[in-house]
């Protein structure tokens, strides 16, 4: 028993809060009317945020550059959210002086901030890495593509366009399809009525032969494996090392641009500060948030 080895009764563990991130007013009303356990909150994602991105509403449609477009019924009502008297906070670009006390005003308790604080000095990506990308940013030619075929889970994904990286299509052909993570994998079931699980992102074959349709693989990434070597975890094998995969918000380029001269760098403390105004001139310190 945990008191013998203790010495004493151990400590009551916590309920751990529960927010759900939805992008969608229909959708928190289910959840928190509906959902068996408790809904403590919400944060409410725009389609401009890093990460993966809720799919538009109704069918989907590709702009010429092949991302998904969204439209006004993907906006958050944000009148239904308040109506449902749980705190939500806003994410996507909310991100400069003024925003929080915007959201505020919308009814918010507060702002999810991601990528400047992914780009900061404290953050787990590796360095040389993240310099790269806020060389782009800086320099305002960051692409951000809403991959609507990326992640296995079929949400659209935020990809950051960067050299040696899986946004790379020859990168992305020359790796060796493996899903030993599994942390997006999907359960089916077997024939034999066990519970089997598959990724569209394992080997095709491996997924044809689980009842996966051989379309559903294409375009797919290894999210779990990308992610991990982004952060200098990256799986070696044979020598090889597994290929970084960077998510960002869409408005890097337009906020990073705003960093001052000479700043090549800046950590969590100053981006803090600056959500808050409280530099004395605007320190482009932007992000979106991340998935």
């Amino acid at each position: 028993m945990p008191a013998d080895v203790l010495g004493a009764p151990p400590p009551q563990l916590r309920r751990p809060h529960f927010l759900a991130i939805v992008s969608s007013s229909t959708l928190a009303i289910t959840l928190a009317r509906k959902a068996s356990g408790r809904v403590d909150g919400f944060v409410i994602e725009g389609d401009i945020a890093g990460g993966h991105n809720a799919p538009p509403r109704g069918a989907l449609k590709l702009n010429a550059e092949g991302e998904p477009i969204y439209g006004e019924r993907d906006r958050p009502d944000l009148a239904a959210f308040r109506a449902l008297g749980l705190p939500f906070w806003l994410a996507g670009a909310w991100d400069q002086p003024g925003k929080l006390a915007e959201a505020k005003a919308h009814g918010a308790v507060g702002v999810q901030v991601g990528t400047a604080f992914a780009l900061c000095t404290e953050s787990g990506i590796e360095p040389k890495l993240r310099e790269r990308a806020l060389a782009a940013a800086r320099g305002g030619h960051a692409r951000v593509f809403t991959d609507p075929l990326a992640s296995p889970t079929g949400f659209p994904f935020k990809v950051l366009q960067l050299p040696g990286t899986l946004s790379l299509s020859d990168l992305y052909l020359e790796r060796r399809r493996v899903c030993d993570l599994g942390y997006l994998r999907q359960p089916y079931r077997k024939d034999s009525g066990d519970l089997g699980y598959r990724c569209a992102a394992e080997p095709e074959d491996d997924f044809v032969r689980k009842g996966g349709a051989p379309a559903a693989t294409v375009g797919r990434k290894c999210l779990c494996n990308g992610l991990l070597a982004t952060v200098g975890l990256a799986q070696v094998r044979s020598g090889i090392a597994e290929i970084p995969l960077v998510t960002s918000g869409n408005t890097i380029s337009d906020l990073l641009a705003r960093l001052p001269a000479g700043m090549t760098a800046f950590g969590a403390a100053e981006v803090i500060r600056y959500l808050r105004g409280e530099f004395a001139a605007p320190v482009g310190i932007g992000c979106s948030a991340s998935a």
